[in-house]
């Protein structure tokens, strides 16, 4: 009697097993997606809000009473519902103004973040009254949302509403600048010299395995590897973009390095010993076609590392980029903090208006690596050679 290959009972068991990878596979992707879109949907609901942010119109004296202090130059009723930062800025506009002293002005001010909350259906400590005032203000046209310039325009406050992004977003640019400059030219360099012109021997496996190696190690080590080099041995300014940039430039490395070897090795032998039988030498090879046709390859790995980079905190945390920063940074040796410090420092704060902003932060930094890593695809789509 045949054996037919349909009723075989080791076929069928593994078909059976096979069935059982596929959808436990498939189960796997459907609960990843569900989680995935729990937290972009929870971010969203959370963040969104934190693009609007709540004004009041109000009248406002200047004279050299209220100058002095700010809070005597509106009704009384409104000094606990506008922003005590934006109150602040009064003696500056009259200085920037002086036709205003003994006027009084109609004007929209910055509302305290509780009637912002309230406004936006969230927990407040408003008492009833003053619920009362604001819904009373409100249907009057005197108390309106309007889009948060502030967030994108201002840097971090200790009043909430007064609370933005921009010196932390300034920190992170200068941040990254110093960390691509340190990694990518010693990264691609190495990257060849070990590819290209190394000897084959125990050392030279040494190295490479150390370098994939660092690939995988957590990153609070760089940041203690930094503070012991950078800070304590060479006296780099803490706080600042540039000890940022090169504690982030020594994780980036390794990624970059490994990247970048798999780009050259990607090159076809056969354009190396059409060089050599052109007389070339080695470098000239390398220089002159080898690099140019792994370029695409080093630049996606690099954006790559670049948007991990972004990313990290913990090393950050260690080198003092945690700090309170309002002021954005005017070179990489002044203190400065990053994104994701400025969301680590916001999701610790009390106040439930930094609940939203610190969500808003995260879409933001979202963007942005989606963006770098869009980038990263580009390139390497656009100017991948097909061997």
């Amino acid at each position: 009697m045949k054996n037919n290959i349909f009723t075989n009972p080791q076929l069928k068991k593994r078909h059976k097993k096979s069935t059982i990878f596929k959808y436990g596979a498939l189960f796997s992707v459907i609960i990843t997606s569900i989680f995935l879109i729990w937290f972009l949907a929870d971010m969203f609901t959370k963040g969104v809000p934190a693009f609007k942010q709540a004004w009041i119109k109000t009248e406002v004296t200047y004279n050299e009473k209220t100058v002095d202090n700010p809070r005597l130059a509106i009704d009384k009723r409104l000094r606990k519902l506008v922003s005590r930062a934006d109150l602040r800025t009064l003696p500056r506009k009259v200085k920037e103004d002086p036709s205003l002293m003994g006027k009084t002005v109609s004007v929209w001010v910055l509302a305290d973040d509780q009637v912002d909350q309230y406004l936006k259906g969230h927990y407040t400590k408003l008492k009833s009254k003053q619920q009362k005032y604001v819904d009373e203000l409100k249907k009057s046209g005197q108390v309106e949302l309007r889009f948060n310039n502030i967030f994108f325009t201002y840097g971090d406050s200790k009043n909430p509403e007064y609370s933005g992004l921009f010196s932390a977003a300034v920190g992170t640019v200068l941040t990254l600048i110093v960390t691509m400059l340190f990694a990518f030219p010693i990264g691609v360099m190495t990257s060849i010299y070990l590819e290209e012109f190394a000897p084959r021997n125990r050392l030279t496996e040494i190295i490479e395995i150390n370098i994939n190696n660092l690939a995988a190690i957590p990153s609070i080590l760089f940041g203690l590897l930094g503070l012991a080099i950078f800070i304590n041995f060479f006296g780099v300014p803490r706080s600042s973009p540039l000890v940022g940039g090169l504690t982030l430039g020594l994780m980036t490395l390794p990624v970059v390095i490994v990247s970048s070897r798999a780009a050259l090795r990607s090159v076809p032998s056969s354009i190396r010993e059409a060089g050599f039988g052109l007389g070339l030498t080695r470098w000239q090879i390398v220089k002159d076609h080898v690099l140019p046709l792994a370029m695409p390859g080093i630049l996606t790995g690099s954006i790559i590392g670049l948007a991990q980079a972004m990313g990290e905190t913990a090393p950050l945390i260690i080198v003092g980029m945690i700090a309170f920063v309002p002021d954005a940074p005017t070179s990489v040796t002044d203190a400065a903090t990053v994104l994701p410090a400025q969301i680590f420092t916001w999701a610790s704060m009390p106040e439930t208006a930094y609940i939203e902003r610190t969500a808003a932060a995260i879409l933001v930094l979202l963007a942005i690596l989606m963006a770098l890593n869009a980038i990263a695809i580009y390139l390497r789509k656009k100017y991948e050679v097909k061997w």
